[in-house]
């Protein structure tokens, strides 16, 4: 993409409302632009990152079994009446009428609506177990949204449920969620620490929360001070019993919210403080809804069982801003390479340049046509300027070409993260964008 054509409106200036790095970030790197209080429009390069964020979640979905569906975001009343959580969800609920007056709501979670599409469709344990998931637009009202995408109105979320004929199962659905999510916080660049956490409106008895370590944190963690060190999970066989793993590593390197855990296996002593953002939160809640809602299938014996469920969100547009307050630095972004809106960005430093100009096009095609994500900034502005931008919306590589390397058919690569610098020719950094 050229960056002549782009719509990119960066700012120089830190925005007054923004009381975090992500929302400062987002808004002067042009990601997103706020519509109404914690609602905003996605604009190119902060929808490139979530969609390539939603990609990878979905990956790790149907790897461990889920299958995708789509929900409407409206729901009917009476609905959640069934489940008794109508009147007890609370303010957070945005609640509408339609033109004939029948009350609906605007979804802020969907287990009433998939057990309704389940009741409707399953009726024998020999069709069980199923795990279905959505990603699909969710809207809370917050009392006081803030931080820009960590805590608005409007998020884009991954639900997902699975539905299993007696408890032993559901927990084999759970741990296999809990590694999923492990898995999908890894390849996003991220260490994501599992911790015991309370069901809240949801209901059940069973459930963790993802926290995410960054120095800007919205709560204080302790964690395993061997954690940063640790492999999450990578390789993994979803057809075997995963709770051995899964309570080794929980024993070892779970998350608590107090230093003195009595449900921890782990010593005080190897504990250590942090600050940690919630990305994802996975329950087990047996039949509540079940039970309420009458979805029951026929069982092995003629009787009539009601299912275990089990539900599991994952933050999609909250990971953006998570992941940028866990990888920034001073001047800007630090995308990893999975999530990162272009892979590389070239820099022609002399626009006024035919010779640059010409090798510069020339790289551009050649990334095109390799199938790499590049970001070409053939602006006529100074070079300050350019690599500021480029510093700014945290593109993993970029390539800056000028006279002088011209002449010697060398271009200068550039790694963000690590701020090393490296001549080679053109042919050598295609070859490494290739690879």
């Amino acid at each position: 993409m050229r960056l002549s054509n782009y719509f990119l409106p960066t700012t120089k200036e830190n925005p007054a409302e923004a009381e975090i790095v992500s929302h400062r970030l987002m808004l002067r790197a042009g990601m997103v632009r706020q519509l109404s209080a914690g609602i905003y429009s996605w604009l190119p390069l902060g929808f490139k990152v979530l969609q390539k964020i939603e990609a990878i979640v979905r990956e790790e979905q149907e790897k461990a079994g889920a299958l995708a569906i789509l929900m409407p975001t409206i729901q009917p009343a009476d609905l959640w009446r069934e489940s008794g959580r109508y009147d007890d969800y609370g303010a957070e609920m945005l609640r509408i009428k339609d033109r004939k007056d029948r009350e609906m709501l605007y979804g802020p979670t969907n287990e009433e609506a998939v057990t309704d599409i389940f009741r409707g469709t399953v009726r024998s344990y020999k069709d069980l177990p199923k795990n279905l998931y959505h990603v699909q637009w969710k809207f809370r009202d917050e009392v006081r949204p803030r931080f820009g995408v960590m805590r608005g109105r409007e998020f884009l979320m991954k639900d997902n449920y699975s539905f299993d004929l007696d408890k032993e199962g559901a927990i084999r659905s759970y741990n296999a969620m809990f590694v999923a999510y492990l898995r999908t916080f890894a390849r996003l660049g991220l260490k994501a620490i599992p911790m015991a956490a309370d069901t809240g409106p949801i209901g059940g008895d069973l459930s963790h929360e993802f926290i995410v370590l960054a120095e800007t944190g919205e709560s204080e963690v302790y964690y395993h001070k061997d954690f940063e060190a640790l492999d999450p999970m990578i390789d993994v066989d979803y057809t075997k019993d995963l709770q051995p793993t899964i309570d080794q590593w929980t024993a070892n390197y779970a998350a608590t919210d107090e230093k003195h855990d009595a449900n921890s296996d782990i010593d005080s002593a190897d504990l250590i403080t942090g600050r940690g953002i919630e990305v994802g939160h996975i329950f087990y809640f047996g039949t509540k809804y079940s039970d309420a809602m009458g979805a029951t299938v026929q069982g092995p014996n003629d009787d009539t069982i009601a299912v275990e469920m089990g539900s599991y969100g994952i933050g999609v547009s909250r990971l953006v801003g998570a992941i940028i307050e866990a990888s920034h630095d001073d001047k800007g972004i630090v995308w990893p390479e999975s999530v990162a809106p272009f892979k590389v960005g070239i820099i022609n430093i002399r626009a006024d340049d035919d010779a640059c100009v010409e090798a510069a096009d020339t790289l551009y095609k050649q990334m095109e046509e390799a199938g790499v994500e590049a970001l070409y900034d053939d602006r006529a502005d100074r070079a300050g300027v350019k690599f500021s931008t480029m510093e700014l919306i945290g593109l993993p590589w970029f390539i800056t070409i000028g006279p002088r390397g011209v002449k010697n058919n060398l271009v200068e690569l550039v790694n963000r993260k690590t701020g090393e610098k490296v001549e080679v020719s053109p042919e050598e950094a295609l070859k490494r964008m290739i690879g």
